[in-house]
């Protein structure tokens, strides 16, 4: 019997991606895999039961789930649905593994092989796979939509019969990929940019994108290429120079995220109360607590004269590449461990087992389980 891939419906609400596009879906089953798709699995991103060609389709989330020897999807699993899951089959996808000590000890319980592509290493072999950054380049470009969409001012200087209008400040915070992304679509778009990370090395990236980088005499260079924690002093001395640039700004975006952990408030309730009136903030990480004062996950808020936006499921407001991002991620990841119509993981490739959470009743990640106290 050939491998039966699986995917369903993402059931989070304002979930719109989907785990595998009909392009990839040839590549698996040119692989010699069998694929079982939930019917309208991918209508919400624009992906019609017809466009995956020779998949089978099944009428509900339980009939795949129960069928399905290695399942796909965008959003961690529920526990119905992960107590749905065939025993000893394997899961790969986003599993917010610090999030439920719960969630875990059922894919414990039931021997899943989960793989948590947020625990992939972070080497070059890895980039044609990671999840995280090229949906951060899809977050990164939509936040600037955001920003241009909402400020009552131009973007790009403007010229016109009674004179000209200057082009409006943006300075996005975090240069990882999606504030790079931000910084980017930012000068297209004909804004004066300039761009702060706590990382010096992000200089040179950020200028090179055409930017200004704002330098609070910082350094918070951490491993793995995310920013560790600040001292007070160090968080003091950013705030005062970091506060001069936010008040200058009529657009700011913020970016900083640690995974596994709230976000870092970096933009105080002071900071916000010395921007323009009619300044546009739209704060990237609301969905894990914000980077800004005053940010509320899925709401607009107004904070004196300044709008405040905190978006939520942002990939999913383009659907349809974030999707074929994603689903290629999948694939880069789990096909080189198909062979001949079987899944052959082998357990000495460093990429595979470093992002494996669980298997065979094991716990394999050492940084997870200390988290979570197991």
């Amino acid at each position: 019997m050939p491998l039966v891939i699986g995917v369903t419906k993402e059931l989070t609400p304002g979930e719109r991606r989907v785990a595998l596009v009909p392009d990839v879906a040839k590549k698996y089953q040119g692989l010699g895999a069998a694929l079982l798709l939930q019917a309208g699995a991918g209508e919400s991103a624009y992906y019609r039961d017809a466009d995956y060609g020779a998949s089978e389709l099944a009428a509900d989330q339980a009939a795949v789930l129960q069928k399905a020897d290695l399942f796909l999807q965008v959003q961690p699993l529920g526990l119905d649905a992960l107590n749905t899951l065939k025993p000893g089959s394997v899961l790969v996808g986003l599993q917010q593994p610090w999030a439920s000590r719960e969630r875990v000890e059922l894919l414990l319980q039931k021997k899943i092989t989960c793989f948590a592509l947020e625990l992939l290493p972070r080497i070059s072999r890895a980039q044609s796979m990671d999840v995280l950054s090229s949906q951060a380049a899809v977050a990164g470009y939509e936040c600037a939509l955001i920003a241009a969409d909402h400020s009552p001012k131009f973007f790009p200087m403007l010229t016109y019969a009674a004179g000209t209008i200057r082009p409006a400040k943006v300075l996005v915070i975090g240069a990882g990929v999606a504030g790079l992304q931000a910084i980017a679509t930012a000068k297209r778009l004909g804004a004066m940019v300039s761009g702060y990370d706590v990382r010096p090395e992000t200089k040179e990236q950020i200028e090179s994108l055409g930017a200004k980088f704002v330098d609070t005499g910082v350094s918070a260079a951490g491993s793995g290429g995310y920013a560790r924690e600040l001292t007070d002093d160090e968080k003091r001395q950013q705030a005062d120079k970091l506060g001069k640039a936010i008040a200058e700004c009529d657009a700011l975006i913020t970016t900083a995220a640690i995974p596994g952990r709230k976000a870092p408030q970096i933009v105080s309730a002071d900071m916000v109360a010395r921007m323009k009136p009619g300044s546009v903030v739209v704060d990237m990480a609301a969905e894990t607590g914000g980077n800004v004062a005053g940010t509320v996950a899925g709401e607009k808020t107004w904070v004196g004269e300044v709008l405040i936006i905190g978006p939520t499921h942002i990939p999913s407001r383009m659907p349809v590449h974030a999707s074929e991002m994603y689903a290629k991620n999948l694939f880069n990841f789990i096909s080189p461990f198909i062979k001949d119509g079987a899944l052959a993981l082998d357990w000495e490739d460093e990429v595979m087992a470093g992002a494996c959470l669980t298997h065979d009743g094991v716990l394999r990640h050492a940084g997870v389980k200390q988290a979570l106290g197991m």
